[in-house]
C-alpha cells in the first residue's frame, strides 16, 4: 500500500462512515433502526452509538448464520485482518469455492451494518463485537477455538517459554516477546507443524483431536502421563490454571486445515416441497377453511353476545371458561385460545369495564358483521398477520411461574409478526400448490436467525430439548394459517399470497401436464431462496391495499349464500351451504346448531322455539318464516312443536317486586306452589292470579323454565319484554396494539431527513475554522479547543454576522436552545435585525431564525472549508 493510500484509509468507524454515500447511510439506518432513535447529531455520534453493546447485540442477532460465522472468524483473526486471511479462515487451506463465492456478500453485509470497517487489506471488527465473539475462559468462542499462543503464555515464566523453544527445536531468544513470536510462527507454518506432529505418539494426537473442535480446554493431573507430557513440553497444550490446559489457536487451525468453523454454512438450506396439489384445489380448500373460520368466530361471539365469561382479577380467561368455550366451539383448548385471541385482536370482544367485569362483544362486532364475508375474513387475516399476541403460549408459565391465560397479560411476543410473514414468504417461494416439509422451513429460519444466548453465542441449531421461540412461532404459524384459510392443504393460497404482497407463484414446468402427481410421493423442484434485501416496512396504505386484494381474490371462491333450508320430520333443518345473513340470524335463534361441516344441521327444541318467542316472534311469524325459506314442506311435528310452545308461552308473567308471577289461570299458580322444585324461589300468593317471589326476575324466569313452564318477562307497564341477542355491548374499545420488536423501522421520508441532518451536523463538527484572535498557527481551530463551542463577545458576534450578510459567507456558531441544550451549527446569515439573525442552517437544511443572545460565539470557516 502506498503512503497516499495509507493516509486515505479510514482510521476509525466514524471516518469509514464519513466516506459512505447517502444510499449506504440510509441502508445502515434502515437495518439498524435503534441508531436513528433519536437522530444522531453527526457521524461521530452515529459511530459511537453503533458500537454500544446493546446495539451491537441487536445487530448480531439479526445476522444470518454465514454472516455470523464470518463475524466469528474475524473475532479470532488478527486485528486488523486482510480479506485473504478471512477467506483462509472461512474456506480453509483448500479454499472451498462455495464459501469463496458467498463470502463477499457476508463481508458486505457486515460492512453495511457497521459491524466491520476498513479496506479489504485492513478489516476491523468493531471492538464490542470482538469482545462478544472472541474466545475467553468464561465465554468460549462459537468457533471452538481457544486463545492465541501470545494470550495463553501471558503469565508464563520466561524460563518455561525458553524450555518450550528448545523442545521444538527453535533457538533460544533474549526475551519472552521474541520467543512467543517464534513459537507462534512455528505453529502457523504448515510444513514445520506437520513434521512436529509426526514426532508425537498416537495417544498424543488423539488428545489433540478431542480438543480440536472445542471446547479447547482440558484437565490434567499434577503428574501427567507421558503422551500429555509430550504435548506440554512442546507447547501444543499450554497451562492456563492449575490442572487446566488449553489448545492454542494456531495449533487448532493447523489441525483444522485453516478452518475457523467445523461446518461453514454459506448457502441457506432449501425449503423442500412435501407434496403438490392443483392450485384450484388449494384455493378451494382454503376458501372452505376461511368460511369455517368466519362461522367459528361468529359462533364464539354469539356465545358471548349477552355477556361472556368473567375477567380474572389478574386479567384473562380462567382455565374453566376456556374449557367451556372449547366445548361450545367443539375444538381443542389450544384452538379455542387461538379463536378467542383472534377475535380479541380484531377488536370484536373486550372487557365491558363493569364492576362485575365480563367479556362481551364490542360495537365493532356489529360493524364487522355488516361487511361482506370476504372482507370479514381479510380483516381477521390481516390482524393475525401483524398481531404480537401469541395464543400458542397460553397454558405456559411466565417469568414468575404463573400460568399464562387466554386474553391475559404477557402474551405479546414481538417476534411473532416477522416470523409469520417470513414463513408465508417461504411458502410463496415454492411452486404454486406445493406444501412444504415443516422441518425444512424451521431449518431455513434457524439459518436466517441462528439461536443465540444472552451474550450472542450460537447454540446448537438442531437442539430439540429447548426449541427457540421463533421455531415454535413458526410451527404455530403453519397450523394457524391452515385454520384461518391462508393456506389450503399446507400450500399458500392465492388470497394468502396477496395478503403478504408476494408476487405470483412460480409454476413448475410439469404443471401443464394433466398427469401431474399429487400427494407425498410427488417429485418437486427444490428452491434455494436468497435472503430478501432490506426494504422499507409497508405503509398503512400498502397494508390496506394488500388486505383489499386478498378479499377480492377470496370473494369468487366463496359459494353464493343460500336463501333456503331443508326441513326434516325429525325436527331438524339442513343448510346445504352458507346462508344469507337474515336467514342465518333468525334460524340461529329458532334452532340450535347440532353439527357443522359442508352442511350445517339445526335442531328445533322447545327451548329454542321459546327463545324465538322471547325475541318478539309470534307463532304465526315462525310458521310464515319456515314456509318461506324451506324447500320441503314444513313437517307436522315442527308445526305442533311451535304451536304447543306458543300456547303456553306468556301465560305466566314475571315482573319485579323483587319479582312476581301473574297468570289468569289460578290453577297454574296452584301447580307452581305445589311443586317442591319451586321452593327455592320463595313464592307466596298475593292474589288469586299473582305470586310474589324473593328471587330476582332473571332467576325466577330460569327457575320456572327449569321445572317445565314457559314464562315471559314483562315491563312495569305490563308489556312483554323482548330479549334480543345483541342486548349487551361493551363501550367503544380499540383493538390491542402490537408490541414492536425494538424501535420501529423508519420509512423513506424519515431516513432521508435523518441522513441530511447527520450530514449537516457532521459538516458543522468537521468544517475547518479560521484561527481566532491569538489562535495558534496552522491549527485551523484557533483558540477553540476540539469539540468546544466558539466564544465571542456580543459586539464581535453582531459585527461578524453583519459582515457575513454582505459577503454571503458561511459561519460556525455555538447555540444554546431554550432547554439549555448546546449545539454547533454552520449557517449562512441572510438578515440581522431586532436582536435576531435569519440564516440558512446547513445543519438543519432549512432557513431558521435565532436570537442573538442565545449564540455563544461565532467563527469564520477556513477558505477550503466553505
Amino acid at each position: 500500500m502506498s503512503t497516499e493510500e495509507k493516509s486515505a484509509a479510514p482510521r476509525s468507524l466514524a471516518e469509514a462512515l464519513r466516506v459512505r454515500d447517502d444510499v449506504s447511510l440510509a441502508a445502515l439506518l434502515r437495518s439498524r433502526p435503534d441508531l436513528i432513535t433519536p437522530v444522531p447529531t453527526d457521524l461521530t455520534q452515529l459511530a459511537t452509538r453503533a458500537g454500544t453493546r446493546a446495539s451491537v447485540v441487536r445487530a448480531l442477532e439479526r445476522l444470518d448464520r454465514f454472516a455470523l460465522q464470518t463475524a466469528e472468524a474475524l473475532a479470532v483473526a488478527p486485528d486488523p485482518a486482510s480479506y485473504g486471511e478471512l477467506l483462509a479462515l472461512m474456506g480453509g487451506d483448500e479454499e472451498d469455492p462455495v464459501v469463496a463465492a458467498a463470502l463477499p456478500r457476508a463481508a458486505a453485509l457486515l460492512r453495511e451494518q457497521a459491524l466491520v470497517w476498513g479496506a479489504d487489506d485492513r478489516l476491523r471488527l468493531v471492538r464490542t463485537a470482538r469482545e462478544l465473539l472472541a474466545p475467553s475462559p468464561q465465554h468460549p468462542s462459537p468457533t471452538g477455538l481457544g486463545p492465541t499462543v501470545r494470550e495463553a503464555t501471558a503469565g508464563m515464566s520466561p524460563g518455561r517459554i525458553q524450555e518450550i523453544l528448545t523442545a521444538v527445536g527453535l533457538p533460544s531468544t533474549h526475551d519472552s516477546v521474541s520467543a512467543v513470536s517464534a513459537l507462534g510462527a512455528l505453529f502457523a507454518d504448515r510444513r514445520r507443524m506437520a513434521a512436529l506432529l509426526a514426532e508425537l505418539p498416537g495417544e498424543s494426537r488423539e488428545v489433540l483431536a478431542r480438543l480440536l473442535w472445542g471446547p479447547p480446554y482440558g484437565q490434567v493431573t499434577h503428574d501427567p502421563a507421558a503422551h500429555l507430557r509430550a504435548l506440554l513440553d512442546r507447547g501444543l497444550l499450554l497451562p492456563t490454571a492449575p490442572g487446566t490446559v488449553v489448545l492454542p489457536r494456531e495449533v487448532a487451525l493447523h489441525l483444522r486445515a485453516g478452518r475457523a468453523h467445523r461446518t461453514p454454512e454459506p448457502v441457506p438450506p432449501p425449503v423442500e416441497a412435501a407434496a403438490s396439489h392443483r392450485p384450484q384445489v388449494v384455493d378451494a380448500t382454503a376458501a372452505g377453511q376461511a368460511l369455517a373460520a368466519l362461522a367459528t368466530v361468529a359462533e364464539l361471539l354469539k356465545e358471548w353476545d349477552e355477556g361472556g365469561p368473567a375477567v380474572l382479577r389478574a386479567g384473562g380467561l380462567s382455565v374453566r371458561d376456556l374449557k367451556r368455550t372449547a366445548v361450545a366451539l367443539d375444538v381443542p383448548e389450544p384452538v379455542a385460545a387461538f379463536w378467542v385471541e383472534l377475535a380479541y385482536g380484531a377488536g370484536l370482544i373486550a372487557s365491558d369495564g363493569e364492576a362485575d367485569e365480563r367479556y362481551a362483544a364490542t360495537p365493532a362486532y356489529d360493524e364487522w358483521r355488516e361487511l361482506p364475508p370476504a372482507e370479514r375474513w381479510a380483516h381477521l387475516a390481516a390482524v393475525w398477520l401483524t398481531a404480537t399476541r401469541t395464543p400458542g403460549v397460553v397454558g405456559g408459565r411466565d417469568a414468575k411461574d404463573r400460568t399464562l391465560s387466554a386474553l391475559g397479560p404477557n402474551l405479546d411476543r414481538s417476534a411473532a409478526p416477522e416470523v409469520r410473514h417470513r414463513v408465508l414468504a417461504l411458502l410463496a417461494g415454492l411452486p404454486e400448490g406445493a406444501s412444504p416439509v415443516e422441518e425444512s422451513v424451521l431449518a431455513r429460519l434457524r439459518w436466517e436467525r441462528p439461536l443465540r444466548g444472552p451474550r450472542g453465542e450460537q447454540r446448537e441449531a438442531g437442539s430439540a430439548r429447548d426449541e427457540d421461540l421463533r421455531g415454535r412461532i413458526a410451527r404455530w404459524t403453519l397450523s394457524e394459517a391452515e385454520l384461518l384459510g391462508v393456506t389450503g392443504r399446507g400450500a399458500l393460497a392465492a388470497p394468502g399470497r396477496a395478503l403478504i404482497g408476494a408476487p405470483e407463484a412460480p409454476r413448475p414446468a410439469a404443471e401443464a401436464q394433466e398427469s401431474e402427481p399429487e400427494g407425498p410421493g410427488a417429485k418437486l423442484p427444490v428452491h434455494h431462496h436468497r435472503m430478501p434485501p432490506a426494504a422499507a416496512p409497508p405503509t398503512a396504505a400498502e397494508r390496506a391495499a394488500a388486505t383489499a386484494a386478498a378479499a377480492r381474490l377470496l370473494a369468487p371462491l366463496f359459494p353464493e349464500p343460500l336463501d333456503h333450508v331443508l326441513l326434516q320430520a325429525d325436527l331438524t333443518a339442513v343448510a346445504p351451504g352458507p346462508l344469507e345473513r337474515g336467514l342465518a340470524d333468525v334460524l340461529g335463534v329458532l334452532a340450535d346448531v347440532e353439527s357443522k361441516g359442508g352442511a350445517t344441521v339445526y335442531r328445533f327444541t322447545p327451548g329454542s322455539v321459546r327463545r324465538a318467542l322471547d325475541a318478539g316472534q309470534s307463532a304465526a311469524d315462525l310458521h310464515a318464516f319456515l314456509a318461506r325459506h324451506s324447500r320441503t314442506p314444513v313437517p307436522q311435528p315442527l308445526t305442533y312443536l311451535i304451536d304447543d310452545v306458543a300456547r303456553r308461552h306468556g301465560r305466566l308473567r314475571v315482573g319485579a317486586a323483587s319479582a312476581y308471577v301473574r297468570c289468569d289461570d289460578d290453577a297454574t299458580l296452584d301447580e307452581i306452589l305445589a311443586d317442591k322444585r319451586a321452593a327455592g324461589l320463595g313464592l307466596r300468593r298475593l292474589a288469586p292470579t299473582v305470586l310474589a317471589a324473593q328471587a330476582d326476575p332473571a332467576a325466577l324466569l330460569e327457575g320456572l323454565r327449569a321445572i317445565g313452564f314457559a314464562p315471559a318477562a314483562e315491563s312495569a307497564a305490563g308489556d312483554v319484554l323482548i330479549a334480543r341477542a345483541d342486548s349487551h355491548r361493551t363501550p367503544p374499545r380499540t383493538a390491542p396494539e402490537p408490541v414492536p420488536d425494538g424501535p420501529p423501522a423508519p420509512d423513506d421520508t424519515l431516513l432521508s431527513a435523518a441522513v441530511r441532518a447527520v450530514r449537516a451536523g457532521d459538516l458543522a463538527a468537521t468544517t475547518p475554522r479560521k484561527p481566532g484572535p491569538g489562535g495558534g498557527e496552522g491549527g485551523g481551530e484557533g483558540a477553540v479547543p476540539d469539540g468546544a463551542l466558539p466564544r465571542t463577545g456580543a459586539a464581535e458576534t453582531l459585527a461578524t454576522m453583519q459582515a457575513a450578510v454582505l459577503t454571503g459567507e458561511a459561519l460556525w456558531i455555538g447555540y444554546v436552545n431554550a432547554e439549555g441544550a448546546a449545539s454547533q451549527r454552520v449557517i449562512a446569515p441572510i438578515r440581522v435585525e431586532g436582536g435576531f439573525v435569519t440564516a440558512y442552517d446547513h445543519t438543519a437544511d432549512e432557513v431558521r431564525t435565532y436570537p442573538l443572545h442565545r449564540i455563544t460565539g461565532v467563527a469564520e470557516l477556513a477558505d477550503d472549508g466553505g
